[in-house]
């Protein structure tokens, strides 16, 4: 491979090479400009040693179509690819204030931040290339200080099977060496066998075992090699117990599972931040229908004592950049784009009706101080026997139903929480869904929600989503916050900072479908409304809350 030293200040095809980045194992890397348009990109320069083998050209056709179309918000896509004398190069967009990740101890918060951003990647990237081996290493991971973005993903895929073998892989590791102390730098052979797997570079596997050596040395500064100490921390012992394992068939399927399903990281997550939870409502929907000139009698209601709410387990998604939307569904979907959501919490399924009933007590009814309906009871499970609000057998654990949107309003203010927005709510189903357009994935069957069926289920009857939520798919169509508008994605991403929706409307949005509906309303991207003050059989809702970092 020629050397960076001879490309320094030189020329490749229309690029001139303006800054060395570094070198990893499947190339050297620059900062280059193109010399007509002005525009600078990270450059790629393949190793001669795979670029010269007799299939490549093959192979580097098939595969650099399908690696282009791989779109995340935490990885570098390639935007180009070119040869000029021999030298194959590939051309990524970086963005401004990214540099290469460092490679030192961090605090524990920022290593836990990193930890859910690449799980979110890598588990996005094996579900689109199940077998592929990404190659995450730490010289192609760049970071601005809050968000990561990951370059050269799934250049293996260019390199044939026998380079993948071990006396290759030790070959290039030389190689690097001996790159780093051409340029005056004192590499160690302790940081490249380390990032060696004990199977080598083989398929999935391997890029988890990459990941749980990168936590270790960012929380550490150690790497994890021989007899080497767990963290103190439980949750941190959890991860790398898994993620080190030596038979890559014990390591984990998917990393955002680990992260989240079993809650191991969400509880450090919650702990330097907050949940607002405002202090007790007794009527919170009489703000909703004040009429300023005409004064209403309101009698004093009886001070119900001794009922409190059952509050649900909630998971936290964190800040950052999320995609919003669909390009190939319904007309209101489009166009699919990004917005940028502040940390908030879910509940992890619906209301039941045995959490809404105690709500009905201490309203004293199913409607407000303004004789609004918040809940029809003959389309819920709720009955009224010798004046007493009671569930039906059998539908405790069952969504409540019948729900209108002032209902559900007031409900989240009495617990201290809220609707969450629309965005948010899609944003939930869809993280950590690597590929597909349903919170289970590509594809939803029957097994996995409750859908084209009889009735509501019990909450938690099916598996539940990478984050650890249930009932995302199916079962009951959930309220949000938002105004409804056909058209609103048209101009919303112009403001993608926590939308809200339009400032007024006729309805309001609900998501998610029901126990009723058809596979196509199942997808995270599809959108419903209706009337606040409607209530059906298949209308439900869950809160959210804000969280605020301490």
């Amino acid at each position: 491979m020629t050397t960076a030293k001879t490309f320094a200040e030189q020329q490749l095809g229309d690029y001139q090479l303006i800054e060395y980045q570094g070198l990893s194992l499947l190339g050297e890397r620059f900062i280059a400009e193109h010399r007509y348009l002005k525009k600078r990109q990270l450059l790629t320069l393949l190793p001669r040693e795979i670029s010269s083998q007799s299939d490549f050209i093959e192979r580097f056709e098939a595969q650099l179509s399908s690696l282009a179309r791989l779109e995340h918000p935490y990885l570098l896509a390639i935007s180009g690819a070119s040869e000029a004398d021999g030298n194959y190069f590939l051309l990524t967009d970086l963005p401004k204030g990214m540099k290469i990740l460092e490679l030192v101890e961090q605090p524990s918060e920022l290593v836990l931040q990193i930890a859910g951003q690449l799980a979110e990647l890598l588990d996005y990237l094996h579900a689109a290339r199940p077998s592929c081996f990404c190659g995450i290493f730490p010289e192609n991971i760049y970071f601005d200080g809050t968000t990561i973005c990951v370059a050269d993903v799934g250049l293996s895929l260019l390199i044939s099977e026998t380079a993948l073998s071990t006396d290759l892989c030790k070959k290039i590791f030389n190689q690097v060496l001996q790159a780093r102390q051409d340029e005056g730098s004192s590499p160690s052979l302790l940081h490249y066998s380390a990032f060696l797997p004990p199977e080598g570079f083989v398929g999935p596997a391997s890029d988890q075992y990459l990941f749980g050596v990168l936590l270790y040395f960012l929380l550490t500064g150690q790497y994890p090699i021989g007899l080497f100490e767990l963290p103190t921390k439980a949750p941190w012992n959890e991860l790398f117990t898994y993620c080190l394992q030596r038979d890559p068939q014990k390591r984990p399927l998917k990393l955002s599972s680990l992260l989240a399903l079993q809650q191991n990281l969400a509880k450090p997550l919650l702990r330097p931040q907050q949940l607002f939870r405002p202090q007790y409502d007794p009527d919170p929907a009489a703000s909703l229908h004040v009429d300023p000139v005409v004064a209403t009698y309101s009698p004093k209601k009886e001070e119900k004592s001794g009922v409190v709410p059952l509050l649900t387990e909630m998971v936290v998604i964190p800040s950052g950049t999320y995609f919003r939307g669909s390009n190939q569904g319904g007309r209101d979907e489009m166009p699919r784009h990004k917005v940028t959501l502040s940390s908030f919490a879910l509940d992890i399924y619906p209301v039941t009706n045995e959490q809404f009933v105690r709500f009905l007590e201490v309203m004293d009814g199913e409607k407000d101080a303004q004789n609004s309906d918040m809940i029809r009871l003959r389309d819920s499970r709720i009955r009224r026997v010798a004046g007493k609000l009671l569930v039906e057998s059998g539908y405790l654990k069952h969504p409540a139903v019948g729900v209108t949107w002032y209902g559900a309003l007031a409900y989240a203010a009495w617990i201290g929480k809220r609707l969450p927005t629309e965005a948010e709510w899609e944003i939930a189903a869809s993280t950590g869904v690597e590929e597909g357009q349903y919170p289970t994935g590509v594809a939803i069957e029957r097994s996995q929600a409750n859908f084209f069926s009889s009735d509501t289920t019990s909450v938690m009857s099916y598996p539940p989503t990478g984050l650890g939520l249930y009932d995302m798919a199916g079962n009951v169509y959930e309220w949000c916050a938002d105004w409804y508008s056909y058209n609103y994605y048209e101009t919303s991403f112009q403001e993608p900072d926590n939308p809200k929706g339009p400032l007024q409307g006729v309805y309001r949005v609900l998501r998610g479908g029901c126990w009723k509906s058809l596979k196509e309303d199942m997808r995270f991207a599809h959108r419903h409304r209706n009337n606040p003050g409607s209530m059906n059989g298949t209308y439900g809702f869950r809160c959210a809350a804000d969280v605020q970092s301490g």
